[in-house]
């Protein structure tokens, strides 16, 4: 039988009814792959997964939360929809809406957008509009926007985004048949590190685990508010999924690391660049720079002799590696070598 999307497959733990019009694209029921050649490359002896939710139809985990804000914006009766994004967002609000039959519009800070992420948001015919300003800037306007007028808000603070994000929780839990020790994410608007900590706590209570994770957050260096305690009013990371200076979802975050007894730190940009390479060129996989913020964070605590030997450790990679090909192109391929002959290409294989 095929995957039906995260509303019917969890659709007990879900605020629909046997009314609620569902509107999916069959997102969810991603894989969690284990990932030895890392764990072993980094010298940690721990039972290393990565769920990759680069394989979600617009390419990212926001289609999780952006089914479920779609569905019940339809519900509701609503023609628009409207956020604000760097990127991620854009697609699938474009996508869910347009699959809906309700109009997008896009705010997004003037180039600070990958093109992959831009590109897939104008295929779905959303509005593009650009401000002068960052992401956080741009949340504040349609946040002010839709509590006036008839206009639905899909961003993470959006209450359904959560609650269909969540479901990542319960899809690893049913893949290993228990709680990891450790989850790791990346955080920039920390709707995810709330949202999985919600599925998970939620699984304890219905007995389908015997125990709850740490909740481990890492955030850019030049995008940590939560890490140094203020708001980034400029916010600089090559991962341009998290950067972002005033995260909407910061004292859920905060709660989520310290009910769990996890952590919010910060990677640098080289830490996160390092990871990204290393997702790709040893487990091969191929995930946004933002997605490999987590491994990173794990490589930094193994550094610090923070695991033990065993610890079952997740990472959450949350968009694919073609969202931002530009920089994989800029930053991680070589010079090729051309080849004359069949002596070239037999050199160039060592043989």
């Amino acid at each position: 039988m095929s995957w039906p999307g995260i509303i019917e497959a969890y659709r007990r733990f879900l605020p629909v009814s046997d009314q609620t019009p569902i509107i999916t694209l069959g997102e969810g029921g991603t894989p969690l792959l284990p990932a030895p050649r890392l764990a072993a490359a980094i010298g940690a002896k721990i039972d290393l997964y990565l769920k990759y939710e680069g394989v979600n139809p617009t390419g990212s985990f926001k289609d999780r939360g952006m089914t479920l804000a779609i569905t019940k914006a339809k519900e509701e009766g609503a023609e628009k929809v409207i956020c604000a994004s760097t990127g991620n967002t854009s697609a699938a609000a474009a996508a869910y809406s347009v699959r809906g039959g309700m109009k997008a519009y896009v705010l997004i800070p003037k180039g600070k957008i990958a093109l992959g992420k831009l590109a897939q948001a104008m295929m779905h015919r959303a509005t593009i509009l650009q401000v002068q300003g960052n992401f956080d800037e741009a949340l504040a306007l349609v946040t002010d926007v839709s509590k006036t007028y008839p206009i639905t808000l899909v961003n993470s603070i959006n209450p359904y985004r959560l609650q269909g994000q969540k479901t990542g929780a319960f899809e690893v839990c049913d893949d290993l048949s228990e709680a990891p020790t450790h989850h790791f994410l990346p955080v920039g608007n920390a709707g995810n590190i709330t949202a999985y900590w919600m599925g998970y706590t939620e699984y304890l209570k219905e007995g389908k685990i015997t125990h709850l994770p740490k909740m481990m957050g890492f955030q850019a260096a030049g995008s940590a508010p939560i890490v140094l305690g203020k708001i980034v009013k400029h916010p600089k990371t090559i991962a341009t999924a998290i950067r972002i200076g005033n995260p909407a979802s910061w004292k859920n975050a905060e709660l989520a690391a310290l009910e769990s007894q996890g952590k919010i730190d910060m990677v640098t940009d080289e830490e996160i660049i390092t990871a990204y390479r290393m997702i790709a060129g040893l487990e091969g996989i191929f995930c946004e720079p933002a997605s490999a913020a987590g491994v990173a964070g794990v490589i930094k605590l193994h550094k610090r002799d923070y695991f033990k030997k065993g610890d079952r450790v997740v990472c959450t990679l949350t968009g694919h590696g073609l969202k931002d090909a530009d920089f994989s192109l800029k930053t991680s391929i070589k010079e090729t070598t051309m080849v004359k002959s069949k002596e070239d290409l037999l050199k160039s294989l060592g043989f």
